[in-house]
């Protein structure tokens, strides 16, 4: 890259990311030598950007946190991701994040390049939100609270109102949080009852963090979304199962989510698998979109639920013909 003016862009460009840069990889990324690349960097810090640099083998550069900066710089894919996102947060159920978004938009429009403009008005043309209708409205500062805690793997304490409007008070390890539609919902597990919870947001009151640490859990089935949406679906009994896999080891590992269960190898070409507590309906989906043979051990409820399953896919497949 020989254009100074577009080089110094695309250098400061790399900076603004929340990381360190290798000297290295910065001249690689820009295709010219480290001493440009220190050159480059004194260059900006004569314009009056913050760039730290340290020494040593795993030393590069960053932007200093918290420093008055001028203008964010944005390539053109960034800044319509930026643009379709705030159009997207401006139907949100975060109470005042619509107005802030629209501001924020209207800041960012009138920047643009017209052949962005024409790009971001095209796809807000094309797309049709599908939301319900008023849901409830969720205080953005408790969002942020919550997100802050499931960051920093610290326990919160909140009121928490219950369908039947009862209150309690509440102290948990926060795991994820999930937004669903009009609704988000935090994943926690819950220390006074040692049991996973799940709580809407727009009922937890006056979150607090606590200062104190919790070390990492495993979200039963190790998908924060799918423990939402079975929550959702209603009160089902939970199994653990186990499977002969026709898979090699390595490749089971490769298939499975993290937290789906225990692998014991027999072969080269089978293993063994041990799932956590699951309802039967996410059991035998996750086993028959592994994509191989299997034979399930236990339980025998498992076994019979995949047994119509496979009736019913017959008889559609038979349907079709």
């Amino acid at each position: 890259m020989t254009d100074t003016p577009a080089r110094l862009l695309s250098l400061l460009s790399l900076l603004q990311t929340p990381r360190e840069w290798p000297g290295g990889e910065l001249a690689d990324r820009l295709g010219v030598s480290p001493r440009t690349v220190r050159r480059d960097v004194e260059r900006l810090r004569d314009l009056g950007y913050p760039v730290e640099a340290t020494r040593g083998p795993v030393g590069g550069y960053r932007l200093v946190a918290g420093t008055a900066m001028p203008p964010l710089l944005l390539d053109d894919e960034e800044a319509v991701a930026i643009a379709v996102g705030l159009r997207t947060a401006a139907g949100h159920a975060v109470d005042g994040i619509e107005e802030a978004s629209v501001r924020a938009l209207a800041k960012l429009v009138q920047v643009l390049p017209s052949r962005l403009r024409h790009r971001v008005s095209a796809l807000d043309t094309a797309t049709v939100p599908m939301l319900p209708g008023d849901g409830p409205r969720i205080d953005p500062e408790d969002l942020a609270v919550l997100a802050s805690a499931v960051a920093a793997g610290e326990k919160v304490r909140f009121g928490y109102r219950a369908r039947d409007d009862a209150e309690t008070r509440r102290l948990v390890e926060p795991q994820r949080l999930v937004s669903a539609g009009r609704r988000w919902y935090l994943v926690a597990h819950d220390t006074d009852r040692d049991d996973w919870r799940l709580f809407r947001v727009d009922r937890i009151s006056a979150p607090q963090r606590t200062g104190l640490r919790c070390a990492p859990r495993e979200l039963p089935g190790g998908d924060a979304a799918a423990f939402v949406a079975a929550r959702l679906a209603g009160p089902a009994r939970s199994y653990r199962a186990v499977a002969t896999l026709h898979l090699s080891h390595a490749e089971a590992v490769r298939r499975l989510h993290p937290g789906a269960g225990e692998l014991e190898p027999l072969d080269g070409q089978r293993c063994r698998l041990r799932t956590r507590a699951d309802p039967l309906e996410w059991l035998a989906v996750r086993l028959i979109t592994l994509g191989c043979e299997f034979e399930v051990h236990e339980p025998p409820e498992l076994v019979e639920h995949l047994r119509v399953l496979a009736g019913r896919a017959a008889r559609a497949a038979g349907s079709a013909d």
